[in-house]
């Protein structure tokens, strides 16, 4: 297993969030990107739609299934990664690059509430 990033926080539905100002990056992790399998399709939420927290938000698709991406916090999409049309694979080139969309007016609440690396490491281990 790779590293876990410190500066991320998690969900137990394996995405990660990152902030940045008043943004907050949301994307797959390492776990999840290895358990799909080489991904070749991401359906992205709509920009400009509010999603809430563990609302189904987007897909991903792999060679082996069809996963949905659960919203880890409520927040207003305001970006999408487009790079990900064209080369969804991406992603398991490096997840932790490579967000799938963007929230804004993002639930700090809900931020608070993920998982630390150590958490989620010691979650990923009780699995």
């Amino acid at each position: 297993m790779s590293s876990i990033p410190e500066v991320l926080k998690y969900s137990k539905d394996h995405e990660w969030v990152r902030l940045d100002g008043d943004k907050a990056y949301v994307g797959i992790t390492d776990h999840a990107q290895e358990e799909l399998g080489e991904i070749v399709f991401v359906e992205l939420p709509p920009v400009g739609e509010r999603f809430g927290k563990d609302e189904e938000i987007a897909t991903v698709e792999s060679v082996k299934a069809a996963s949905a991406i659960y919203n880890p916090i409520e927040g207003e999409v305001v970006a999408v990664n487009e790079d990900l049309d064209d080369s969804p694979d991406l992603v398991n080139t490096d997840c932790y690059k490579h967000h799938l969309y963007v929230l804004g007016s993002f639930s700090q609440s809900d931020f608070e509430s993920l998982l630390d690396a150590n958490a989620y490491g010691a979650f990923l281990e009780s699995l």
